[in-house]
């Protein structure tokens, strides 16, 4: 830390406390002319124990240190020997990037919290590697004084999905189309033991969004585009966490998010407006939230969307008054990546900014870069009284309270025994069962399920990439085609589920095929995208590509079945009389052997749509009850039966 900084923070205390001025303004100029840091830190040590109320010293013996004693009373046993220092890196969050050449920073700055955000991993991407990494920081988190654990977190939010070879599931639009609370917990409960295999404690997920327009990028993040289809799929809580946070070496910290409103947006714009009145919003958007909370979630993301013009980030009513206040939310809030930066419209956070977020109700900032000026705008604002000191114990008293009951302070290293976990047989085969249970079976002139006898062609740029089939937030934030982790690709499930003696055929773009097959599969749709690049406000039509394939299987004169790779519904409808068979995969992931399943009919096709199929993208937003007629209803699906 600058000596700079030590001046001004101790000369903030001064004119903020009126403290002791004469004693502290002689010890400053002291240390200016002797140009010593060691005299300033003592200063500032001073100047943070009087504004904190603690004096950041414990002995070994410390009540908070004491496993057998309630995590309230260790929580205050800790809080109260914290100095504002202490205080304000607990509620900091830093991006990993910015700490893995100065990993001292996290002692000095006493960082509460460490993230990993969309693709970043360390070099050696394996379960070992993380442990190394993760230990790594925990070790300067200990080496403070009160020896504070971080907290560490990931957006695993389909899988562990920034680790190579780890199982990837389907993302949630495929899950709300399964209609089973219990598979969806049974998938927390695997993304969690893949998660603790690596080391880490915290997810950002799930996301219980509401729906309410597909042109928005995140469309695929959601389960549905009511609370209805939603609320029962925060039973991933508690297969995340476990019926007790920290009961089982496997449990990790859940975040609801994104809170609140972010799936209606005007026009489907990523970090756009919500125009509601509240009371259209607690009845629409506020349910999967309530949901969430009595399923113990720890943790909750705020939204950078706004409401009726009004910033998430920033909007104290709905953050307090309701989450806090009328649901009882316990755990603490966490901001979106750099969200509060966005509260003046300016590039970068000010005091101010942070003022109005933590004010607001947010109990600690995913900041994720520049932590010295946030520890420093806490600090300033606690001494200017612009923040009160209150709320900063409020917001740390929640953090150290997860952390507590995550067992962070016992076992604050990585379980390198759980390192089988990742990308397990069981857990593969749980993903291939998600799969099969997504899939929705749309239209079927007798085309389907498919016959192994039969000579089959199979074509469409989704059909072998397991990058397409996966979608964003998938290795990296924004996803990529290709051969990006180890899976099955769905022309691989096909090959395997038809068996050896079956005659399959592929190729991308359908060239070779010819009147002498009985059959052509086309699996097709959208590449991998998320948040803000996935907004398709002009259409969500099929590629030239896709149309060209399509067409080329159509010439050969067999009928020709669409399955439709894709994180949304798409304007298909002008194309559909020509298919004989259109199947929604939705975003499967690394098991596409689960779509195979299907389209063979060793599964029943079992999902139903968990949003309205628009008959064209004019009709966006479409959703039930609006007086539109789409192309399939809400809750559309057809068996085999049928």
């Amino acid at each position: 830390m600058s000596v700079s900084r030590r001046v001004r923070s101790a000369l903030t205390a001064w004119s903020g406390s009126g403290r002791r001025p004469i004693l502290l303004l002689v010890a400053v100029v002291v240390a200016l002319l002797a140009g010593s840091a060691t005299v300033l830190l003592a200063i500032r040590d001073s100047s943070d124990s009087a504004a904190g109320k603690g004096d950041g010293k414990a002995p070994a013996d410390a009540p908070y240190r004491n496993a057998s004693l309630p995590v309230a009373q260790r929580v205050e046993d800790l809080l109260a020997r914290m100095t504002l220092d202490d205080k304000a890196g607990q509620m900091a969050q830093v991006e990993r990037g910015y700490l893995q050449h100065r990993p001292e920073d996290i002692t000095t700055y006493r960082i509460g919290s460490i993230l990993s955000g969309g693709g970043s991993a360390p070099a050696e991407n394996t379960p070992a590697g993380w442990a190394d990494m993760y230990d790594g920081f925990q070790r300067a988190a200990l080496d403070t004084p009160l020896g504070i654990p971080i907290v560490y977190g990931v957006d695993a939010v389909h899988g562990h999905n920034t680790v190579k070879g780890a199982t990837i599931f389907p993302h949630n639009i495929g899950l709300g189309a399964t209609g089973d609370a219990d598979l969806v917990r049974r998938i927390g409960e695997a993304t969690a033991e893949e998660v603790a295999a690596t080391g880490l404690d915290w997810t950002f997920g799930p996301c219980v969004c509401v729906l309410r327009d597909d042109r928005w990028g995140r469309a695929y993040e959601c389960f549905g585009e009511t609370p209805e289809i939603v609320s029962p799929m925060t039973s991933i809580v508690t297969g995340l966490q476990g019926e007790k946070l920290g009961g089982t070496p496997n449990s990790i910290l859940a975040t609801a998010k994104h809170y609140l409103g972010d799936g209606g947006t005007v026009g489907g714009d990523d970090q756009g407006d919500t125009r509601l009145s509240e009371a259209a919003l607690r009845e629409l958007h506020l349910p999967p939230y309530e949901a969430a909370v009595k399923a113990g979630a720890g943790s909750v993301m705020v939204s950078f969307s706004s409401v009726e013009g009004d910033k998430m980030h920033g909007h104290k009513h709905l953050i307090t008054d309701v989450l806090k206040g009328e649901l009882g939310f316990t755990g603490f809030v966490v901001s979106d990546y750099a969200g509060i930066d966005q509260l003046d419209g300016e590039k970068g956070f000010t005091a101010d900014e942070v003022a109005t977020a933590i004010n607001a109700g947010i109990d600690m900032v995913m900041i994720p870069e520049d932590y010295q000026a946030f520890v420093a705008h806490i600090e300033e604002n606690v001494s200017s009284g612009r923040i009160p000191l209150a709320r900063v114990d409020d917001a740390v008293r929640r953090i150290l309270t997860k952390k507590f009951e995550l067992g962070l302070f016992e076992k604050p290293f990585a379980d390198r025994s759980l390192a089988n976990a990742l990308g397990s047989p069981e857990h593969k085969a749980l993903a291939r069962e998600a799969v099969a249970k997504s899939v929705v079976l749309l239209k079927n002139d007798d085309a389907l399920p498919l016959d192994r006898k039969d000579k089959i062609f199979v074509a469409g740029k989704n059909a072998d990439d397991i990058g397409n089939a996966s979608g964003g937030w998938t290795m990296t934030w924004q996803g990529a085609s290709g051969d990006i982790t180890p899976g099955t690709t769905i022309l691989e499930g096909i090959r395997e589920v038809a068996g050896k003696d079956a005659e399959i055929t592929y190729d991308e773009a359908g060239k070779g095929v010819d009147s002498s097959y009985d059959v052509a599969v086309a699996v097709v749709g959208e590449t991998p995208y998320a948040e803000f690049e996935g907004d398709r406000p002009d259409g969500l039509s099929l590629d030239d590509t896709d149309l060209k394939t399509i067409a080329r299987l159509r010439k050969a004169g067999i009928p020709v079945v669409v399955v439709l790779v894709s994180g949304r519904t798409m304007d298909i409808a002008s194309e559909l009389d020509g298919w004989a068979g259109l199947v929604a995969a939705w975003l499967p992931g690394t098991e596409g052997a689960g779509v195979a399943d299907v389209l063979f009919g060793d599964a029943d096709p079992t999902g139903r749509l968990p949003v309205t199929w628009m008959k064209s993208v004019d009709q966006q937003p479409i959703n039930k009850g609006d007086d539109q007629k789409p192309l399939f209803p809400l809750g559309f699906g057809l068996d085999y039966d049928d």
